[in-house]
């Protein structure tokens, strides 16, 4: 006999195991489709929904939707989850979970305490019973705080990203880019770098050019240039100034392969961070990306929809007490998220299971040009995500990434979101635009002239790139 059913109208539906109902309760996305996963029909989604609301949360214990001796992903979620934490909402279905999760009874403190007990599977079952507000109302609700050279995640700040991608890792221009950022007050989050080769030298040139700019300003910031955690322990070895280690993670320890990492490597990788000791306020390290639909590009899926590894993945980054990690949204591609409408509730999704895991959650507010999505979408995902509470977005010049091709959200995106939703930077770096002369007499961001010496400074250090 079928262990999951219910009936919709005059319809009936069987659904064989937990993972078939995770995959038939999500909402509707290309991704899944494409691997068929999806739900064949409204009244089909509806039903898995129904049935999904009835699944005890203890269920997702013992029923792994990937075999526990198979993948060390479920190894680390079951072998570290904390029962303690567990206990207030262990009597609870998914349906009951969501009730409580917008009760009264879910402060900021309850889940901060609960979400050592919460496994990722819990948190994807019960953001598919939610609406676009229940996901921003909850996540709002979460703090997470984590610290390095400043504190980031602290309520009523959104910190940036300065993201100064340039397409030959040419220093004049990620330095022009570095100080456009700075002058519309970007930088908080970290200034990082996607290089455009991941070869040892040029990796370790861009990191030294950007902890020169950060020292020579003294900016209460961090660096990272974003190569494979494996030429960051080499830059490492050859003494380079690395704040952060950076790397790209996925769901499940098939697909973390195919981005050629496994646990161990990056505990090595963690270790290596924490022993350079470079942090002034805290000893937060480690910089993780994510993106729905990872797992099914490099067919490691094991036939689980694309939302849930996604939320799998975040109990990797969880393991290493990141300083900040982030959902690239729409970055790769249509065939995953088709169009606005799946991105944005994407980023939704990913924020909300993030923060209910205790990570310091930002998002990527992004799009590939070939997919069926604007800046009008990506204005109103990242309005959203400014109410929701999100930890950090990204500062891309123009928002167009000139050497990743893609469309992300700009400077002047940021400044936006924070002065419409009275946001502010970390306080650390809100401190030095204070000083830097960057603030006028009503505290509101001057506009990004030449102004202060950092204008000065910064240019001559340009031509001498």
């Amino acid at each position: 006999m079928t262990r999951y059913a219910a009936s919709v109208g005059p319809a009936g539906f069987r659904f064989p195991d937990l993972r078939t109902v995770l995959g038939r309760a999500s909402p509707a996305r290309s991704g899944d489709e494409l691997a068929g996963l999806a739900a064949g029909s409204d009244a089909e989604r509806v039903a898995a929904r129904r049935v999904l609301a009835d699944v005890p949360l203890r269920t997702f214990l013992d029923e792994a939707v990937v075999p526990y001796e198979d993948d060390e992903v479920t190894r680390l979620i079951v072998d570290t989850h904390d029962a303690a934490a567990f206990a207030p909402v262990a009597s609870l279905t998914v349906g009951g979970f969501r009730d409580w999760l917008l009760s009264p009874a879910a402060t900021t403190e309850a889940l901060s305490a609960l979400a050592p007990g919460v496994t990722p599977e819990m948190a994807a079952a019960v953001s598919k019973l939610m609406r676009n507000q229940d996901l921003i109302q909850v996540a709002r609700r979460c703090t997470v705080v984590t610290r390095f050279r400043n504190t980031i995640g602290l309520p009523g700040r959104l910190s940036v990203r300065l993201q100064p991608n340039h397409p030959t890792d040419s220093p004049r221009g990620v330095a022009s880019s570095v100080l456009d950022g700075l002058l519309y007050g970007c930088g908080d989050a970290l200034i990082g770098i996607n290089p455009a080769s991941d070869a040892l030298g040029a990796v370790v040139d861009l990191l030294r050019l950007t902890d020169d700019i950060r020292q020579r300003y003294e900016i209460p910031t961090q660096s990272c240039v974003l190569a494979h955690v494996t030429q960051t322990l080499r830059a490492i070895e050859h003494g380079a100034p690395v704040d952060l280690v950076f790397q790209s993670v996925a769901g499940t320890e098939a697909a973390n392969r195919a981005f050629g990492v496994d646990l161990a490597l990056l505990g090595e990788a963690h270790a290596a961070g924490l022993s350079l000791e470079r942090g002034t306020v805290g000893d937060h390290v480690m910089y993780f990306e994510t993106g729905q639909g990872s797992a099914l590009s490099s067919d490691a899926h094991h036939g689980v929809d694309q939302q849930t590894l996604e939320a799998r993945a975040y109990a990797v980054a969880r393991r290493f007490r990141p300083l900040l990690v982030n959902t690239v949204v729409g970055f790769i591609g249509p065939e995953y998220l088709y169009d606005g409408k799946q991105i944005v509730r994407a980023g939704l999704e990913d924020h909300f299971c993030g923060k209910l895991l205790g990570l310091p959650m930002g998002c990527d507010v992004c799009y590939t040009n070939h997919a069926e999505a604007d800046q009008d979408d990506m204005d109103t995902l990242l309005t959203l995500l400014g109410v929701a509470g999100c930890t950090f977005v990204m500062g891309v010049p123009g928002a167009d990434d000139v050497m990743l091709n893609y469309q992300s959200t700009s400077f002047h995106d940021a400044l936006y979101v924070r002065e419409t939703l009275n946001l502010r930077p970390a306080p650390e770096f809100e401190a030095w635009l204070e000083r830097m002369g960057m603030y006028d007499d009503a505290g509101a961001l001057r506009s990004p002239v030449p102004h202060s010496g950092l204008t000065a400074g910064m240019a001559a250090m340009i031509e001498r790139a």
